[in-house]
């Protein structure tokens, strides 16, 4: 049942008063709780990688530390659970890095569509050093990134007609994450950004609020969005990554070797995290087709070329121009992102 406008405008005080109560705590044993929230369902890759690395920080630790895992928006949306960790009254949560533009602005990068040449470019700007670089940003806004988790390509999905060509967005109510690129961007491909979040989406597209959305396979599927869109169009627009982050509140006052403990965590689970994602990608592509919906492979260069003079007026901004230039350097020599027929 869709939340009503009062309990929404109330959910991020309920939240809040809920962690404030239970956050940071330490039980009778000694034990620290360290309270992870995050949006999605507890199947997903992602959910799943939390919980190792929950394992994995309880093992480093001694027992100190404990995880402790609140998914599918229990304690708010994404910005909500931001906000949560800035005042540290949430230790940790995922979210992804469009998200996290509208406290770090660096991230405006990892959004711009066409951006990777291919997986391995992607792989390779976020285990260097820009993507240590990147995790670094958010410091200064009391946020500190610890991993990034694969969330894959997203395309559009919609519920009335497929998307062929930028053409089929025209009139389209499109569902976008609290993200100006992410709304940018669909506002370039001619349809009409409307951000939702995600646990109020399966409402907003029974009921017609919007006509579609855009996303990776494995959400597409998890979230049983497919039940009402029937049409997937693999256009693959961005491959904008998922971030594990941790309030610098918590962070500074752990000990060193703690801080060590989650630092370690948080590497390992993101490799558990990226052999997961390609296994639920391939499984999701199979099920939804399986489930009837149409698998619509577009010609992506048109929609490149559609997006190709945002995609310039980002590259000639001073400080987001020089983190593109930065990305686009670790590109393979024979291939040409931000261009149209980039692929990521």
């Amino acid at each position: 049942m869709p939340r009503d406008g009062q309990a929404r405008r109330l959910a991020p005080l309920v939240a809040c008063v809920l962690v404030l109560a239970l956050d940071g705590c330490r039980g009778g044993d000694g034990v620290e709780v360290l309270r992870l929230a995050h949006g999605l369902d507890a199947s997903h890759p992602a959910h799943l990688a939390m919980e190792r690395f929950g394992d994995l920080v309880a093992e480093g630790s001694n027992g100190r530390l404990a995880v402790r895992i609140y998914p599918a928006e229990q304690l708010g949306s994404e910005r909500e659970c931001l906000e949560l960790l800035q005042v540290g009254s949430l230790a940790l949560t995922k979210v992804s890095a469009s998200v996290l533009e509208s406290f770090a602005p660096a991230f405006r990068a990892l959004s711009t569509p066409f951006l990777f040449a291919d997986r391995d470019h992607l792989r390779r700007v976020l285990d260097g050093d820009l993507g240590a670089r990147l995790l670094a940003e958010p410091a200064q806004f009391r946020l500190r990134g610890l991993c990034f988790y694969d969330a894959g390509s997203r395309s559009f999905y919609t519920r009335a007609r497929p998307v062929r060509t930028p053409d089929d967005l025209v009139g389209l109510k499109i569902r976008t994450q609290e993200s100006a690129s992410a709304m940018e961007m669909v506002r370039a491909l001619g349809g009409s950004p409307t951000p939702i979040s995600w646990g109020e989406l399966y409402s907003a597209l029974d009921q017609g609020i919007v006509d579609g959305a855009e996303n990776n396979p494995p959400s597409f599927h998890l979230s049983r969005h497919y039940e009402i869109a029937r049409y997937y169009s693999l256009d693959e627009h961005t491959a904008v990554p998922d971030v594990l982050v941790i309030s610098t509140r918590v962070w500074d006052r752990l000990e060193g070797g703690d801080r060590r403990v989650l630092a370690r965590a948080a590497r390992e689970s993101a490799l558990l995290q990226r052999e997961l994602w390609e296994r639920a990608t391939a499984e999701a592509l199979l099920a939804i087709r399986a489930a009837g919906v149409e698998i619509v492979e577009p010609d992506k260069d048109a929609f490149a070329a559609k997006v190709e003079p945002l995609v310039e007026r980002y590259a000639a901004e001073p400080e987001l121009g020089a983190w593109i230039r930065a990305i686009r350097e670790l590109a393979p020599a024979e291939e040409a992102p931000l261009v149209p027929g980039g692929r990521s």
